[in-house]
């Protein structure tokens, strides 16, 4: 039976994985769905290669990374789908003109199809399915479902059996000897909370302005064909605009919560 974790390089699937070299969970396989190296926060990416694969290989864990493969067997990235020439596609939740998030298909398309496909050619069947956990800690748990995304697949949640918090997480990382991963996500994703915005504004200014050419582009191509204008936040303005240059956030603009309710992204 194949028990795997899924991946995302930040501080929770990173304990797990700390856990899991500990022995104090059993999950020998750690599969990580990359949406694209140009999509991914460049922190995570760099993590993943300088400290998360190192430490699996010395525990005897394997950690693999799952590109998502078109017909044609070429890497798609979400980045390159967002951008291709042509394309009127919008998977990511974008804000609508009201605030309201829109449909999406990214984690989808992504991560649960990418793992799952993976999972199948590993041998797992809906006689025989593969154990899944997925990285939300006690303090998410209103992210957490049991939601059978595919008849192969049983989902799990380590952290909360355990009742970890991500201060938890923490903790667990730093005594492993590790440095305390970002939060993972792509880095133009509109459930980003105002403070991350602030922060990569400040500390990654080249991607800040990479998401800003991103919500330009989509509403280039809304604007011929005669559709109102989506955001990447939910200030119902350009992302240049709604995040200022060297202003601070009052807590009183925050949002109620800045995570995908999936589980499978932004742990």
């Amino acid at each position: 039976m194949i028990r795997s974790i899924s991946f995302g390089g930040g501080v929770q699937s990173t304990a797990l994985l700390v856990l899991a070299a500990q022995r104090r969970i059993d999950f020998p396989l750690f599969l990580m769905a990359n949406v694209g190296d140009d999509s991914e926060n460049p922190a995570t990416i760099r993590y993943v290669e300088e400290y998360a694969k190192p430490f699996a290989a010395d525990h005897g864990i394997e950690l693999a990374v799952l590109d998502r493969i078109k017909r044609d067997g070429t890497a798609e990235t979400l980045m390159g789908r967002l951008t291709r020439e042509g394309s009127r596609s919008l998977p990511i939740p974008v804000r609508m003109s009201n605030g309201a998030p829109g449909t999406r298909s990214c984690t989808a398309d992504f991560k649960i199809k990418v793992i799952g496909k993976e999972l199948k050619r590993r041998g797992a069947s809906a006689a025989s399915p593969a154990t899944i956990g997925i990285g939300i800690s006690v303090d998410e748990i209103h992210r957490a479902n049991n939601r059978k995304v595919e008849p192969h697949e049983e989902i799990v949640y380590p952290l909360l059996d355990l009742g970890l918090r991500r201060i938890d997480c923490a903790r667990i990382i730093r005594e492993a000897g590790l440095p305390v991963p970002p939060k993972s996500s792509c880095f133009f994703c509109p459930f980003h909370r105002p403070e991350t915005w602030h922060d990569m504004r400040r500390e990654q200014p080249a991607e800040f302005e990479k998401a800003c050419q991103l919500e330009d582009l989509l509403n280039a191509r809304r604007d011929t064909l005669g559709k109102d204008h989506v955001y990447l936040t939910g200030y119902g303005r350009p992302l240049r605009q709604a995040i200022p240059d060297g202003v601070d956030l009052l807590p009183m603009f925050d949002e109620a919560d800045g995570a995908c309710d999936s589980g499978w992204c932004m742990t």
